[in-house]
């Protein structure tokens, strides 16, 4: 029975019907967490901490009595050094981002996702911070361990609002001048730019020894369409319109699409930068778990 419990993961649908990114983020995080019978450890860095589900006989002086408040589930913590991991979440927040052929809009997508990280990292004590942008820098929270930066973190990604185009270069320009110290640079996105451009204007943080992770936010409609009929499909950041058939959406269109996804995953692995696709209708702890897995294979 209880393998039934940690096995039915969340519908992004019922994600959209939680009002509180607050309460979005817990929900997440503990359906994450509660799949470490089977993933033991978790965590961005070697300097994060590995968390293990506890069982009956286990030392109680390891449970993390943090996490058992905010998630009712004991686990034990245990420590490859001291954690103090610098997160930086980049959301962009361009137009295209505000898509949704299903329950939930690919911006509404990437804020849970930015919110469960936010909490993930408030759980392990980690200074976080955000940058929200779109052509333009809208927000920036500098990162932050203090008491409050999670609500700070919380409210600054549930106000985003959507702007027009996008430009990679702005919150990486603002990041270099923030970063203190070496840390985890996350950037959320939809990635409608070429990856040569996107793997160039990060990728000068890692010689300087950050790590980057980038999350590619997709509709399953932008995958894989599907047309009965000519239609007018326009570009939500320029506005340019274009003519397209059922023909071309089923093959030329398909090939392109994946032949994007494909060079931005080869391109920023050959760079050193993590690259994980998350589809809007996929459910997001069963994402994080996937991601974490495999992460903590390379390690």
């Amino acid at each position: 029975m209880q393998t039934e419990t940690i096995n039915r993961f969340l519908d992004p649908a019922v994600l959209a019907g939680i009002s509180s990114l607050d309460l979005v983020a817990k929900t997440v995080v503990d359906g994450f967490l509660a799949g470490l019978h089977r993933s033991p450890d978790f965590g961005f860095s070697q300097e994060f901490a590995e968390y293990r589900a506890y069982t009956p006989g286990d030392d109680l002086r390891q449970v993390d009595w943090n996490v058992f408040a905010r998630t009712e589930r004991p686990y034990l913590k245990r420590y490859r050094g001291e954690t103090n991991t610098a997160l930086m979440l980049l959301l962009d927040a361009s137009a295209s981002m505000g898509f949704g052929s299903t329950a939930v809009k690919k911006f509404d997508y990437a804020r849970y996702l930015a919110a469960s990280l936010v909490y993930l990292a408030h759980l392990q004590r980690d200074s976080t911070g955000l940058i929200v942008f779109h052509d333009q820098v809208a927000n920036v929270l500098q990162p932050s361990a203090r008491q409050g930066q999670l609500v700070r973190l919380l409210h600054g990604i549930g106000e985003a609002q959507l702007g027009k185009r996008t430009d990679f270069r702005r919150p990486f320009h603002d990041l270099q001048r923030i970063l203190k110290r070496r840390g985890i640079t996350v950037l959320i996105s939809d990635f409608f730019e070429a990856p040569e451009t996107i793997v160039k204007t990060v990728e000068p943080l890692r010689f300087r020894g950050n790590e980057l992770i980038l999350f590619h936010i997709l509709d399953p409609a932008e995958i894989a369409p599907k047309l009965s009929a000519p239609a007018l499909f326009v570009d939500m950041e320029t506005e340019d319109a274009i003519e397209t058939s059922p023909d071309y959406v089923g093959g030329e269109y398909r090939h392109k699409i994946a032949a994007h996804i494909e060079g931005l995953r080869s391109k920023a692995q050959a760079a050193g930068i993590d690259y994980f696709l998350l589809r809007t209708d996929r459910p997001l702890d069963e994402g994080l778990r996937e991601y974490f897995t495999i992460r903590r294979g390379r390690l």
